[in-house]
């Protein structure tokens, strides 16, 4: 279990409700297009802080950004495109197993077997943009290995030709508010609204049917708001518009726009 916490205007912490975190997963740490040359990238899930990083051969990893000798960052060592190495005492790791190779302090005396020492790594797969990352349980104890993962989730595409673009968003607020927000078309009319756009005389009475799907479920298409921008745009197809709001575990949610031939995805 976990605690979940705001930080108020003033700084303070403010509890906020217990959530069970979901481990055996793939989750998008970043975008892969990050992962370059010798350069390193952190990234943080579920409380997990990743180093993440491109090998020579293309192949990208995920470990835990803690080497497991004196719990220095690894993100603060070296990476020469094979070995990833620990700044503090020179430990190295081939990044994709986490298998230690050399300990620089060794003496001809010590009896150890680096080999035998392994850092924590992850599964990590570049797919539609995105470095994925297997995050297990705690206390799984060993490395997963490829044919006991789930499948990796897959973009939602409609033709050989398209695009992606990516926007983030930091949400002051406690992380059950910005994901129950996705899902609660009430409140809407009231937080996004201006005098200019979505004023309250246009709150109007609308349904929306909701369905089971696999790991989630499904706001059934409809035809979405007429005062926003993006889907007034679409009018000038001549077709009517709708939409179809997807909300799969453990985090993603996908939305799919039609209008006439023409159709579009976002996620």
């Amino acid at each position: 279990m976990a605690r979940l916490t705001t930080i108020d205007a003033a700084g303070s912490t403010i509890p906020g409700p217990t959530a069970t975190l979901i481990y055996d997963d793939w989750y998008p740490a970043l975008r892969s297009d990050q992962l370059s040359g010798n350069k390193l990238a952190t990234a943080m899930l579920l409380d997990l802080p990743l180093v993440l990083g491109r090998r020579n051969d293309g192949n990208i990893f995920a470990m835990r950004d803690s080497c497991p000798h004196r719990g220095i960052p690894l993100s603060v060592g070296w990476f020469d495109g094979h070995h990833l190495t620990c700044r503090y005492h020179g430990w190295e790791f081939e990044p994709c197993s986490g298998q230690c190779s050399a300990i620089p302090s060794l003496s001809s005396q010590d009896k150890l077997d680096p080999t035998k020492i392994y850092a924590s790594a992850y599964p990590c797969v570049e797919k539609d943009g995105y470095a994925w990352v297997y995050i297990p349980r705690p206390g799984a104890g060993r490395r997963i290995e490829g044919a006991e993962l789930p499948p990796i989730p897959e973009l939602p595409k409609f033709s050989g030709k398209y695009r992606t673009a990516h926007l983030t968003a930091d949400l002051p607020c406690n992380v059950d508010h910005g994901i129950i927000g996705l899902m609660d078309p009430a409140h809407g009319p009231f937080v996004h609204q201006a005098w200019w756009w979505r004023s309250r005389s246009s709150i109007r009475e609308k349904t929306k049917r909701f369905e089971p799907i696999p790991q989630g479920f499904r706001m059934a298409a409809h035809a979405p708001s007429g005062n926003s921008a993006p889907y007034k745009l679409l009018g000038v197809y001549g077709h009517p518009i709708e939409t179809t709001i997807d909300f799969v575990l453990p985090n993603r949610r996908y939305e799919t726009i039609r209008c006439g031939p023409p159709a579009a995805s976002m996620s």
